[in-house]
């Protein structure tokens, strides 16, 4: 047998892969994994299928087709109020997943510091270490999940070569706020420091709050790599198609290794997601559309022993299990599932120290009879 030397000798199968699977083998509810169990819009469907018979199977131009970054440059326009030139400074990607990795790839170099915050979703360190950079771990405050500017400051060095921010934040539901911005634009403000802005539920925040894209600071803009997902707004995660909006200087960067992990991404879906961005409507009142299902979850859960984080955004929920049981997350998670029939997530693995926090994750993008049935089972504990 040939002896690798493995570049993530602490990595394995994903939690999310891992509880889907025990979901799967138990017949449980997957609440765990962040995907809807319930299909797109059907139009959607018609134009893919439209895009295809009419030829548009062959390579997309490595970028992306012109007509749905002119799309997406209007759409970050309107919202944010930064115009990105289509053809310069938007690309899509096969996902955001691997727009954060080519966006890091494309700037981490060996012995770079990149700052990222626990708890964290978990591709970001594995695409910084793969690159030889080194993760510098910040928590963000356990009573409401926001940022520690002080730490934050007293962490940068020299060798800071990028912050990753995630809001919408997964697994939290916490959102930046102006005061955020302000305090970041000042803390990289006559520094070379890059921003890597995870925003793939830009479209989901509750409760009359709005999402606050690094796009919408001048200054900071001119720094960060803003990535999104069409998965996430259209229901459609399965199709793998996401987006980097970026400066034209850190978008020839990006492009550089976007053109060797992938090349280019699926042609007619592209054309699809081009003409289904007329419907302003359809990604403009997601927020309400999630917001009504985090509701019928927590108005079926309330008068269960958990307690529940509040949540501003994303489509996950927290639930503090601490009066429930003295398990560690990952013992109670694999107890829900395999002996009350509803899978989770634990928390834990979202942290560098694997700690457990009592807290497990759960993802309301399910219909509501699903949601039903699940909190009456979680009710039973």
């Amino acid at each position: 047998m040939i002896n690798i030397k493995t570049k993530l000798p602490e990595w394995g199968t994903s939690i999310f892969t891992i509880m889907s699977r025990m979901a799967v083998e138990h017949n449980a509810i997957n609440l765990a994994q962040g995907f809807p169990d319930f299909n797109c819009d059907q139009e959607l469907l018609e134009l893919v299928s439209y895009f295809q018979n009419k030829g548009f199977n062959q390579y997309a131009p490595m970028q992306g087709v012109p007509n749905l970054r002119k799309a997406i440059s209007e759409k970050i326009n309107k919202i944010y109020g930064k115009h990105y030139d289509f053809d310069k400074e938007i690309t899509v990607t096969a996902g955001a997943t691997q727009a954060l990795y080519t966006a890091i790839t494309s700037v981490v170099k060996q012995g770079d510091e990149v700052i990222l915050f626990e708890p964290a979703y978990d591709s970001y360190v594995p695409d910084i270490l793969s690159n030889g950079g080194i993760p510098v771990y910040i928590p963000l405050n356990i009573k409401n999940y926001s940022y520690d500017w002080e730490l934050i400051q007293n962490k940068i060095s020299d060798k800071t070569k990028a912050i990753i921010l995630n809001s919408p934040h997964n697994p939290t539901g916490s959102l930046i706020s102006k005061d955020d911005i302000e305090q970041l634009e000042k803390l990289t403000r006559e520094t070379e420091i890059l921003i890597i802005s995870d925003e793939v539920y830009e479209h989901i925040t509750f409760d009359g709050e709005k999402h606050i894209s690094l796009a919408s600071s001048e200054e900071l803009s001119k720094r960060t790599f803003v990535i999104s997902s069409f998965g996430k707004t259209y229901h459609t995660t399965g199709w793998k198609m996401g987006y980097c909006a970026a400066p034209e200087n850190l978008t020839k960067e990006f492009r550089k290794m976007h053109q060797f992990i992938v090349f280019s991404t699926n042609t007619p879906i592209q054309h699809a997601y081009a003409e289904f961005m007329k419907h302003e409507d359809r990604y403009l009142s997601l927020g309400k559309f999630y917001q009504q299902k985090r509701d019928v979850f927590i108005n079926e859960i309330k008068s269960s022993k958990f307690k529940l984080k509040p949540c501003r955004g994303t489509y996950f929920q927290l639930l503090d299990y601490s009066t429930i049981s003295n398990k560690s997350d990952i013992e109670f998670s694999e107890y829900l599932t395999k002996e009350m029939g509803v899978a989770v997530i634990p928390l834990s693995p979202f942290y560098e120290s694997k700690e457990s926090q009592s807290l497990i994750r759960i993802c309301f993008a399910k219909t509501d009879e699903v949601l039903k049935e699940a909190a009456a089972k979680l009710e039973k504990l």
